[in-house]
């Protein structure tokens, strides 16, 4: 379980988390908005993951330079959270540092949270009936930052999954993206169906695991894309296909992803991830079936 939450949730937070920077933008000055605006565009088509690498940082402190003079904006909390998670989940090697950074992340995101959404501010901690009960007060003026928040807290928690505390928390994201997709106008759901899927075949189904149900999220999630993020592929051939031993489902989903055009619009950087992600798949699939 530890493992899966590491690999799996780390690679499909490389372009979710930015989807909403631009809506997030939008309580910012209209240069900071249009900055976000297209810097998000840029990530997504960005075809060389090493360039996000070594171009974010940048972002990051000018993103905290407007929390200097801003600490309560809700918006910048959450366009702050996603970049900080996406940066330590992904491209932070080191995992001190992205322990670190995706504390950050859900720092800010708690923070926009709270600001939005009174009762949030006392989730940490909180048992998970008393959790559940207070989602019901979320609606659609939220929901960005729900979406922003529960990311920010899947990463948060790969980046400490040898901390059962944290490891702890994954049913309340759960319910927390579940809601999400009840209160959405819809733009980002793809992501979240992924997302939802990794989290009910993190285990096998003598330990609890809903296959079943993780298969149906995969496969929605590819359907609301159409196909064009390769991502929801390689996490149902890895979730579902390698758990249940289905060796045809496995490669005929990953082969069907090497052979795609990862240059996508919208999709670029998550599908050429998802294509390394693939091919490393299929090369150790006779060892593992």
């Amino acid at each position: 379980m530890v493992y899966g939450i590491c690999v799996r949730i780390g690679r499909l937070a490389a372009v979710s988390i930015f989807l909403l920077n631009s809506g997030c933008a939008s309580l910012m000055s209209s240069a900071a908005s249009g900055f976000a605006d297209n810097l998000s565009a840029a990530v997504l088509n960005q075809n060389d993951p090493e360039t996000v690498r070594d171009g974010a940082p940048a972002y990051l402190l000018l993103l905290d330079s407007f929390l200097e003079g801003s600490p309560d904006d809700p918006a910048l909390n959450a366009a702050a959270a996603n970049l900080y998670a996406t940066y330590g989940a992904v491209f932070a090697e080191d995992p001190e540092r992205a322990r670190r950074l995706t504390e950050r992340a859900r720092r800010y995101s708690s923070k926009a949270m709270c600001v939005k959404y009174k009762p949030s501010c006392d989730w940490v901690g909180m048992p998970f009936d008393e959790y559940s009960a207070t989602l019901d007060g979320l609606g659609e003026k939220h929901a960005d930052f729900v979406y922003a928040h529960g990311v920010a807290s899947l990463t948060y928690i790969r980046a400490h999954s040898d901390d059962y505390v944290a490891l702890a928390e994954l049913p309340h994201m759960e319910a927390l993206l579940t809601r999400y997709l009840e209160i959405s106008d819809g733009e980002s759901d793809g992501s979240v169906y992924t997302f939802l899927g990794i989290l009910a075949t993190l285990r096998p189904p003598a330990l609890g695991g809903e296959m079943e149900k993780g298969r149906a999220y995969f496969e929605r999630a590819i359907e609301i894309s159409g196909g064009r993020d390769l991502s929801a592929k390689v996490e149902f051939a890895r979730g579902y296909a390698r758990t249940l031993y289905e060796r045809e489902l496995h490669d005929t989903l990953l082969q069907e992803v090497m052979a795609a055009d990862a240059e996508v619009p919208g999709f670029t950087l998550t599908n050429v991830l998802a294509q390394r992600d693939a091919a490393e798949l299929l090369a150790s699939a006779d060892d593992y079936f």
